[in-house]
C-alpha cells in the first residue's frame, strides 16, 4: 500500500491506493493532463453554435425597454464570441411577423450536426390550465407548436424560456441531447419573471464561471441567475415568484438550482430519477480559446465520454467495484487516445 492521488470524475481524493488500482490512478491523472493540454492545443479552427433570440410582445413601455436590453446583453456576447446570432421581435415595423419569422428561422436552421442551436425567448409568457404561450407581437407561440417545429431536430439544443408561466415549455420540449431551461416551477407562476435578465447577463461573465475553467457554461449560467434572481426578492423583501427549472436528460423532469452544490446536483430525486445538469455544463456560447481550438467532431466525442463517465459516477453504489473501475478505465483511455489523436499531446 501506498499514500496517492486517486483521480476519479468529479474531483481529486487524496488516501491509500492498492496495487491492483496503481494504473488506473496514473491513468487518470494522464487523462486530466490531456485534458487540460487538448483544451489549449492548436488544431483546425471550430464552427460556431448558432443563437436565436426571440423577443415578446412588451405589454408596457417600460418592459420593452427591458427585453431590448436583455436581448442585447446576447447578442453582443454572440458578436464577441463570432455566434452566428439572430434577434426575432425586437422591432415593430418587420413585413413579417415575429412568428412567422421565428418558425422560418427554425426551418432554415441544420436539424442535424455537432454544434448546437441556442433558442431563447426574452418576454411574457401566459398559461390558461392546458396550454402555455409566449406572447410575441401579433399571434403568440405555445409550447405544442414549438415542440412540433423543433421534432426534426437531432443537433444539440438549448431552449431557454424566461418568460412567466414557462414551466409547460419544460414539459413539452424536454428530449434526448437537449437542454431546456424555465424560468418557473409551474405554469401558475404568472408574476413578470426577472430570470431573463440575469441569464443574459451571466453568460458571458466570468463570475459565473463557477468551475474556472475560462468559459461559463448553461448550466453554470443558470446556477448564476436563479441565485441573483433569489438575491433580489431577499433585498427587496419580497415573496418569491418564480423558481427556474433545468432539464437535460430527456426526462421532463426539471431540477431546481437549490439541489446544486456547485455544479452538480447533491439531492436524490423521490423516484431515483438521474438528476440534471451533466449534458448542461457542456454547453458553451461563449467559448475559451483553448476549446474553440477543438474540431467539432473531437468535442462532441470528448462530451460523450465525459457524459459517459459521469453517468457511472453516479452508478457506482449499484456496480461492483473491480466493473466500476474496469468500465473507468476504458472510458480514461479513450478520452486520452482522443487528445493523443487530435495532436493535442505528443505519444
Amino acid at each position: 500500500m501506498f499514500t496517492s492521488v486517486e483521480v476519479e470524475p468529479g474531483g481529486v481524493r487524496r488516501g491509500p491506493v492498492a496495487p491492483q488500482r496503481q494504473r488506473l490512478v496514473l491513468l487518470g491523472a494522464c487523462a486530466v493532463l490531456f485534458l487540460a493540454l487538448g483544451r489549449s492545443a492548436a488544431s483546425p479552427a471550430a464552427q460556431h453554435p448558432s443563437l436565436i433570440v426571440v423577443v415578446g410582445a412588451p405589454g408596457e413601455e417600460q418592459y420593452g425597454q427591458l427585453f431590448g436590453q436583455w436581448a442585447e446583453l446576447l447578442a453582443k456576447a454572440a458578436r464577441e464570441a463570432e455566434v452566428n446570432a439572430r434577434l426575432i421581435g425586437l422591432t415593430t415595423n418587420d413585413a413579417v411577423g415575429a412568428r412567422e419569422q421565428l418558425q422560418q428561422a427554425l426551418s432554415n436552421e441544420p436539424k442535424d450536426g455537432p454544434e448546437g442551436l441556442w433558442l431563447v425567448f426574452v418576454g411574457h409568457g401566459t398559461f390558461d390550465g392546458k396550454e402555455a404561450k409566449f406572447n410575441l407581437r401579433g399571434s403568440d407561440v405555445s409550447a405544442t407548436e414549438l415542440a412540433g417545429w423543433l421534432q426534426a431536430f437531432r443537433r444539440p439544443l438549448a431552449v431557454i424560456n424566461t418568460s412567466s408561466a414557462s414551466a409547460p415549455f419544460l414539459n413539452k420540449l424536454s428530449a434526448s441531447n437537449r437542454v431546456i431551461v424555465t424560468a418557473t416551477r409551474s405554469g401558475n407562476e404568472v408574476n413578470f419573471a426577472r430570470f431573463g435578465q440575469y441569464f443574459c447577463a451571466a453568460i458571458a461573465d466570468p463570475e459565473a464561471d463557477l468551475d474556472k475553467d475560462g468559459q461559463t457554461s448553461l448550466l453554470e449560467a443558470f446556477l448564476m441567475a436563479s441565485r441573483r434572481v433569489k438575491e433580489f426578492y431577499e433585498r427587496e423583501g419580497r415573496l418569491v415568484t418564480e423558481h427556474a427549472l433545468l432539464d437535460d436528460n430527456g426526462d421532463s423532469l426539471g431540477t431546481p438550482p437549490d439541489w446544486f452544490r456547485g455544479i452538480r446536483a447533491v439531492k436524490t430525486a423521490k423516484d431515483g430519477a438521474m438528476l440534471d445538469g451533466f449534458r448542461a455544463h457542456q454547453f458553451h456560447l461563449v467559448r475559451s480559446e483553448g476549446e474553440l481550438k477543438l474540431t467539432p467532431e473531437v468535442r462532441a466525442r470528448r462530451d460523450e465520454l465525459e457524459l459517459a463517465i459521469a453517468r457511472l459516477r453516479e452508478n457506482k453504489g449499484n456496480l461492483a467495484e473491480e466493473d466500476y473501475y474496469q468500465k473507468l478505465e476504458g472510458l480514461l483511455l479513450e478520452l486520452a487516445r482522443i487528445y493523443e489523436g487530435s495532436g493535442s499531446v505528443s505519444p
